[in-house]
């Protein structure tokens, strides 16, 4: 504490002889200084946090926002399924899938259409480009995390209607608004990255990471149509749009799809995916495809591709492919990162055996 007081008012600029009170070293540190215990420090701060709590409990407490948005919990539920992938944490991929599985219960009109926002038990307000983007790419993340397949549908379900209520069929693109939401003068495309990237940036790289999952080209198709109709723009500010350059380099250089071919509870199956998952692989999408093709029978109807990618020898086998043409399978791990370019150190290799 000091007596002309440590809050500076922002406005004038001076000391308000009020002060913040702020602990300014570890218990373990203080408690010496002041001739007691680190445990009757702790004791005694415990109570002094309770009478503090009492006398702000006094007050009228501020506005809470509580509301839930679906663009902003996409990127939190997108983000917590790539830190289940990069980290292993099963922790990551539960909270991802609750929220996700929250949304999709809780905030879709009758027909499947999105809604923005959810508070109080009640859904509303018509979702937006952002809300659409941000949440199939939270699908997709959810699915190369669990490899669940429910996701892969969702997020293919959810690009159908994005397409069909915002593209721009003229100039190409996706239009902020849908085609039957609230009638205004101008409808906007969002295209600068900013604190968090634009939905077009996010339905571009989107388009092209289903389209390697799927086998399908009209969406790679149409996420060059994006490319082309923003090119102008991003080219003459680069910096602006960096989750759209992401986009474009997945678009343009050289991309994998690896099919991991063995049973999900299978020892070298969750190996090879391990090993994987512990590489930086920006352009390349990740499926598993079950051994029996009745059990994969949902994978290759939506990725035909994988239909003949059988497991060799009844173990767990890689498929390293570009554009949908693939080297010879191979069930060793240390040849499967080689087919993906990836130099292994002696250190390194420790955690591939």
């Amino acid at each position: 504490m000091e007596k002309a007081g440590n809050f500076v008012d922002q406005m004038k600029g001076r000391k308000t002889g009020f002060n913040i009170l702020h602990i300014e070293k570890p218990a373990h540190e203080l408690a010496p200084s002041l001739g007691i215990s680190e445990e009757s420090l702790r004791q005694r701060l415990a109570a002094i946090r309770l009478k503090l709590f009492s006398a702000r409990d006094s007050r009228t407490r501020p506005h809470k926002d509580d509301k839930i948005l679906t663009d902003w919990n996409g990127l939190m539920i997108a983000a917590l399924a790539k830190g289940a992938q990069v980290f292993a944490d099963t922790a990551y991929l539960k909270a991802a899938q609750n929220a996700l599985n929250f949304i999709i219960k809780n905030m879709r009109e009758i027909d499947g259409r999105l809604f923005h926002r959810h508070r109080a038990g009640e859904s509303g307000i018509a979702a937006n480009l952002d809300d659409y983007a941000f949440l199939i790419w939270a699908s997709i993340e959810c699915y190369e995390a669990s490899f669940d397949i429910a996701y892969l549908k969702r997020a293919l379900g959810l690009q159908e209607d994005l397409t069909k209520h915002f593209w721009d069929k003229e100039q190409g693109g996706y239009y902020f608004t849908p085609d039957d939401g609230e009638n205004l003068i101008l409808r906007q495309k969002d295209l600068y990255d900013g604190a968090i990237p634009s939905g077009n940036s996010v339905a571009m790289l989107n388009l092209v990471r289903l389209s390697r999952l799927t086998g399908n080209p009209e969406l790679e198709a149409q996420a060059a149509d994006v490319s082309r109709a923003f090119a102008g723009h991003v080219q003459r500010v680069p910096s602006g749009h960096t989750y759209f350059m992401m986009a474009l380099g997945f678009l343009t250089y050289t991309a994998f799809e690896i099919v991991i071919t063995g049973a999900s509870e299978d020892e070298d199956t969750g190996e090879m995916i391990r090993a994987i998952r512990q590489q930086y692989l920006p352009n390349a999408v990740l499926l598993l495809r079950p051994p029996d093709d009745a059990a994969a029978s949902e994978i290759i109807g939506i990725a035909p591709f994988t239909k003949d990618l059988k497991p060799v020898e009844d173990s767990a086998t890689a498929y390293i492919c570009r554009n949908f043409s693939c080297h010879s399978p191979t069930t060793d791990v240390r040849e499967m990162l080689r087919l993906l370019n990836i130099e292994i150190s002696d250190r390194d290799s420790q955690s591939v055996k």
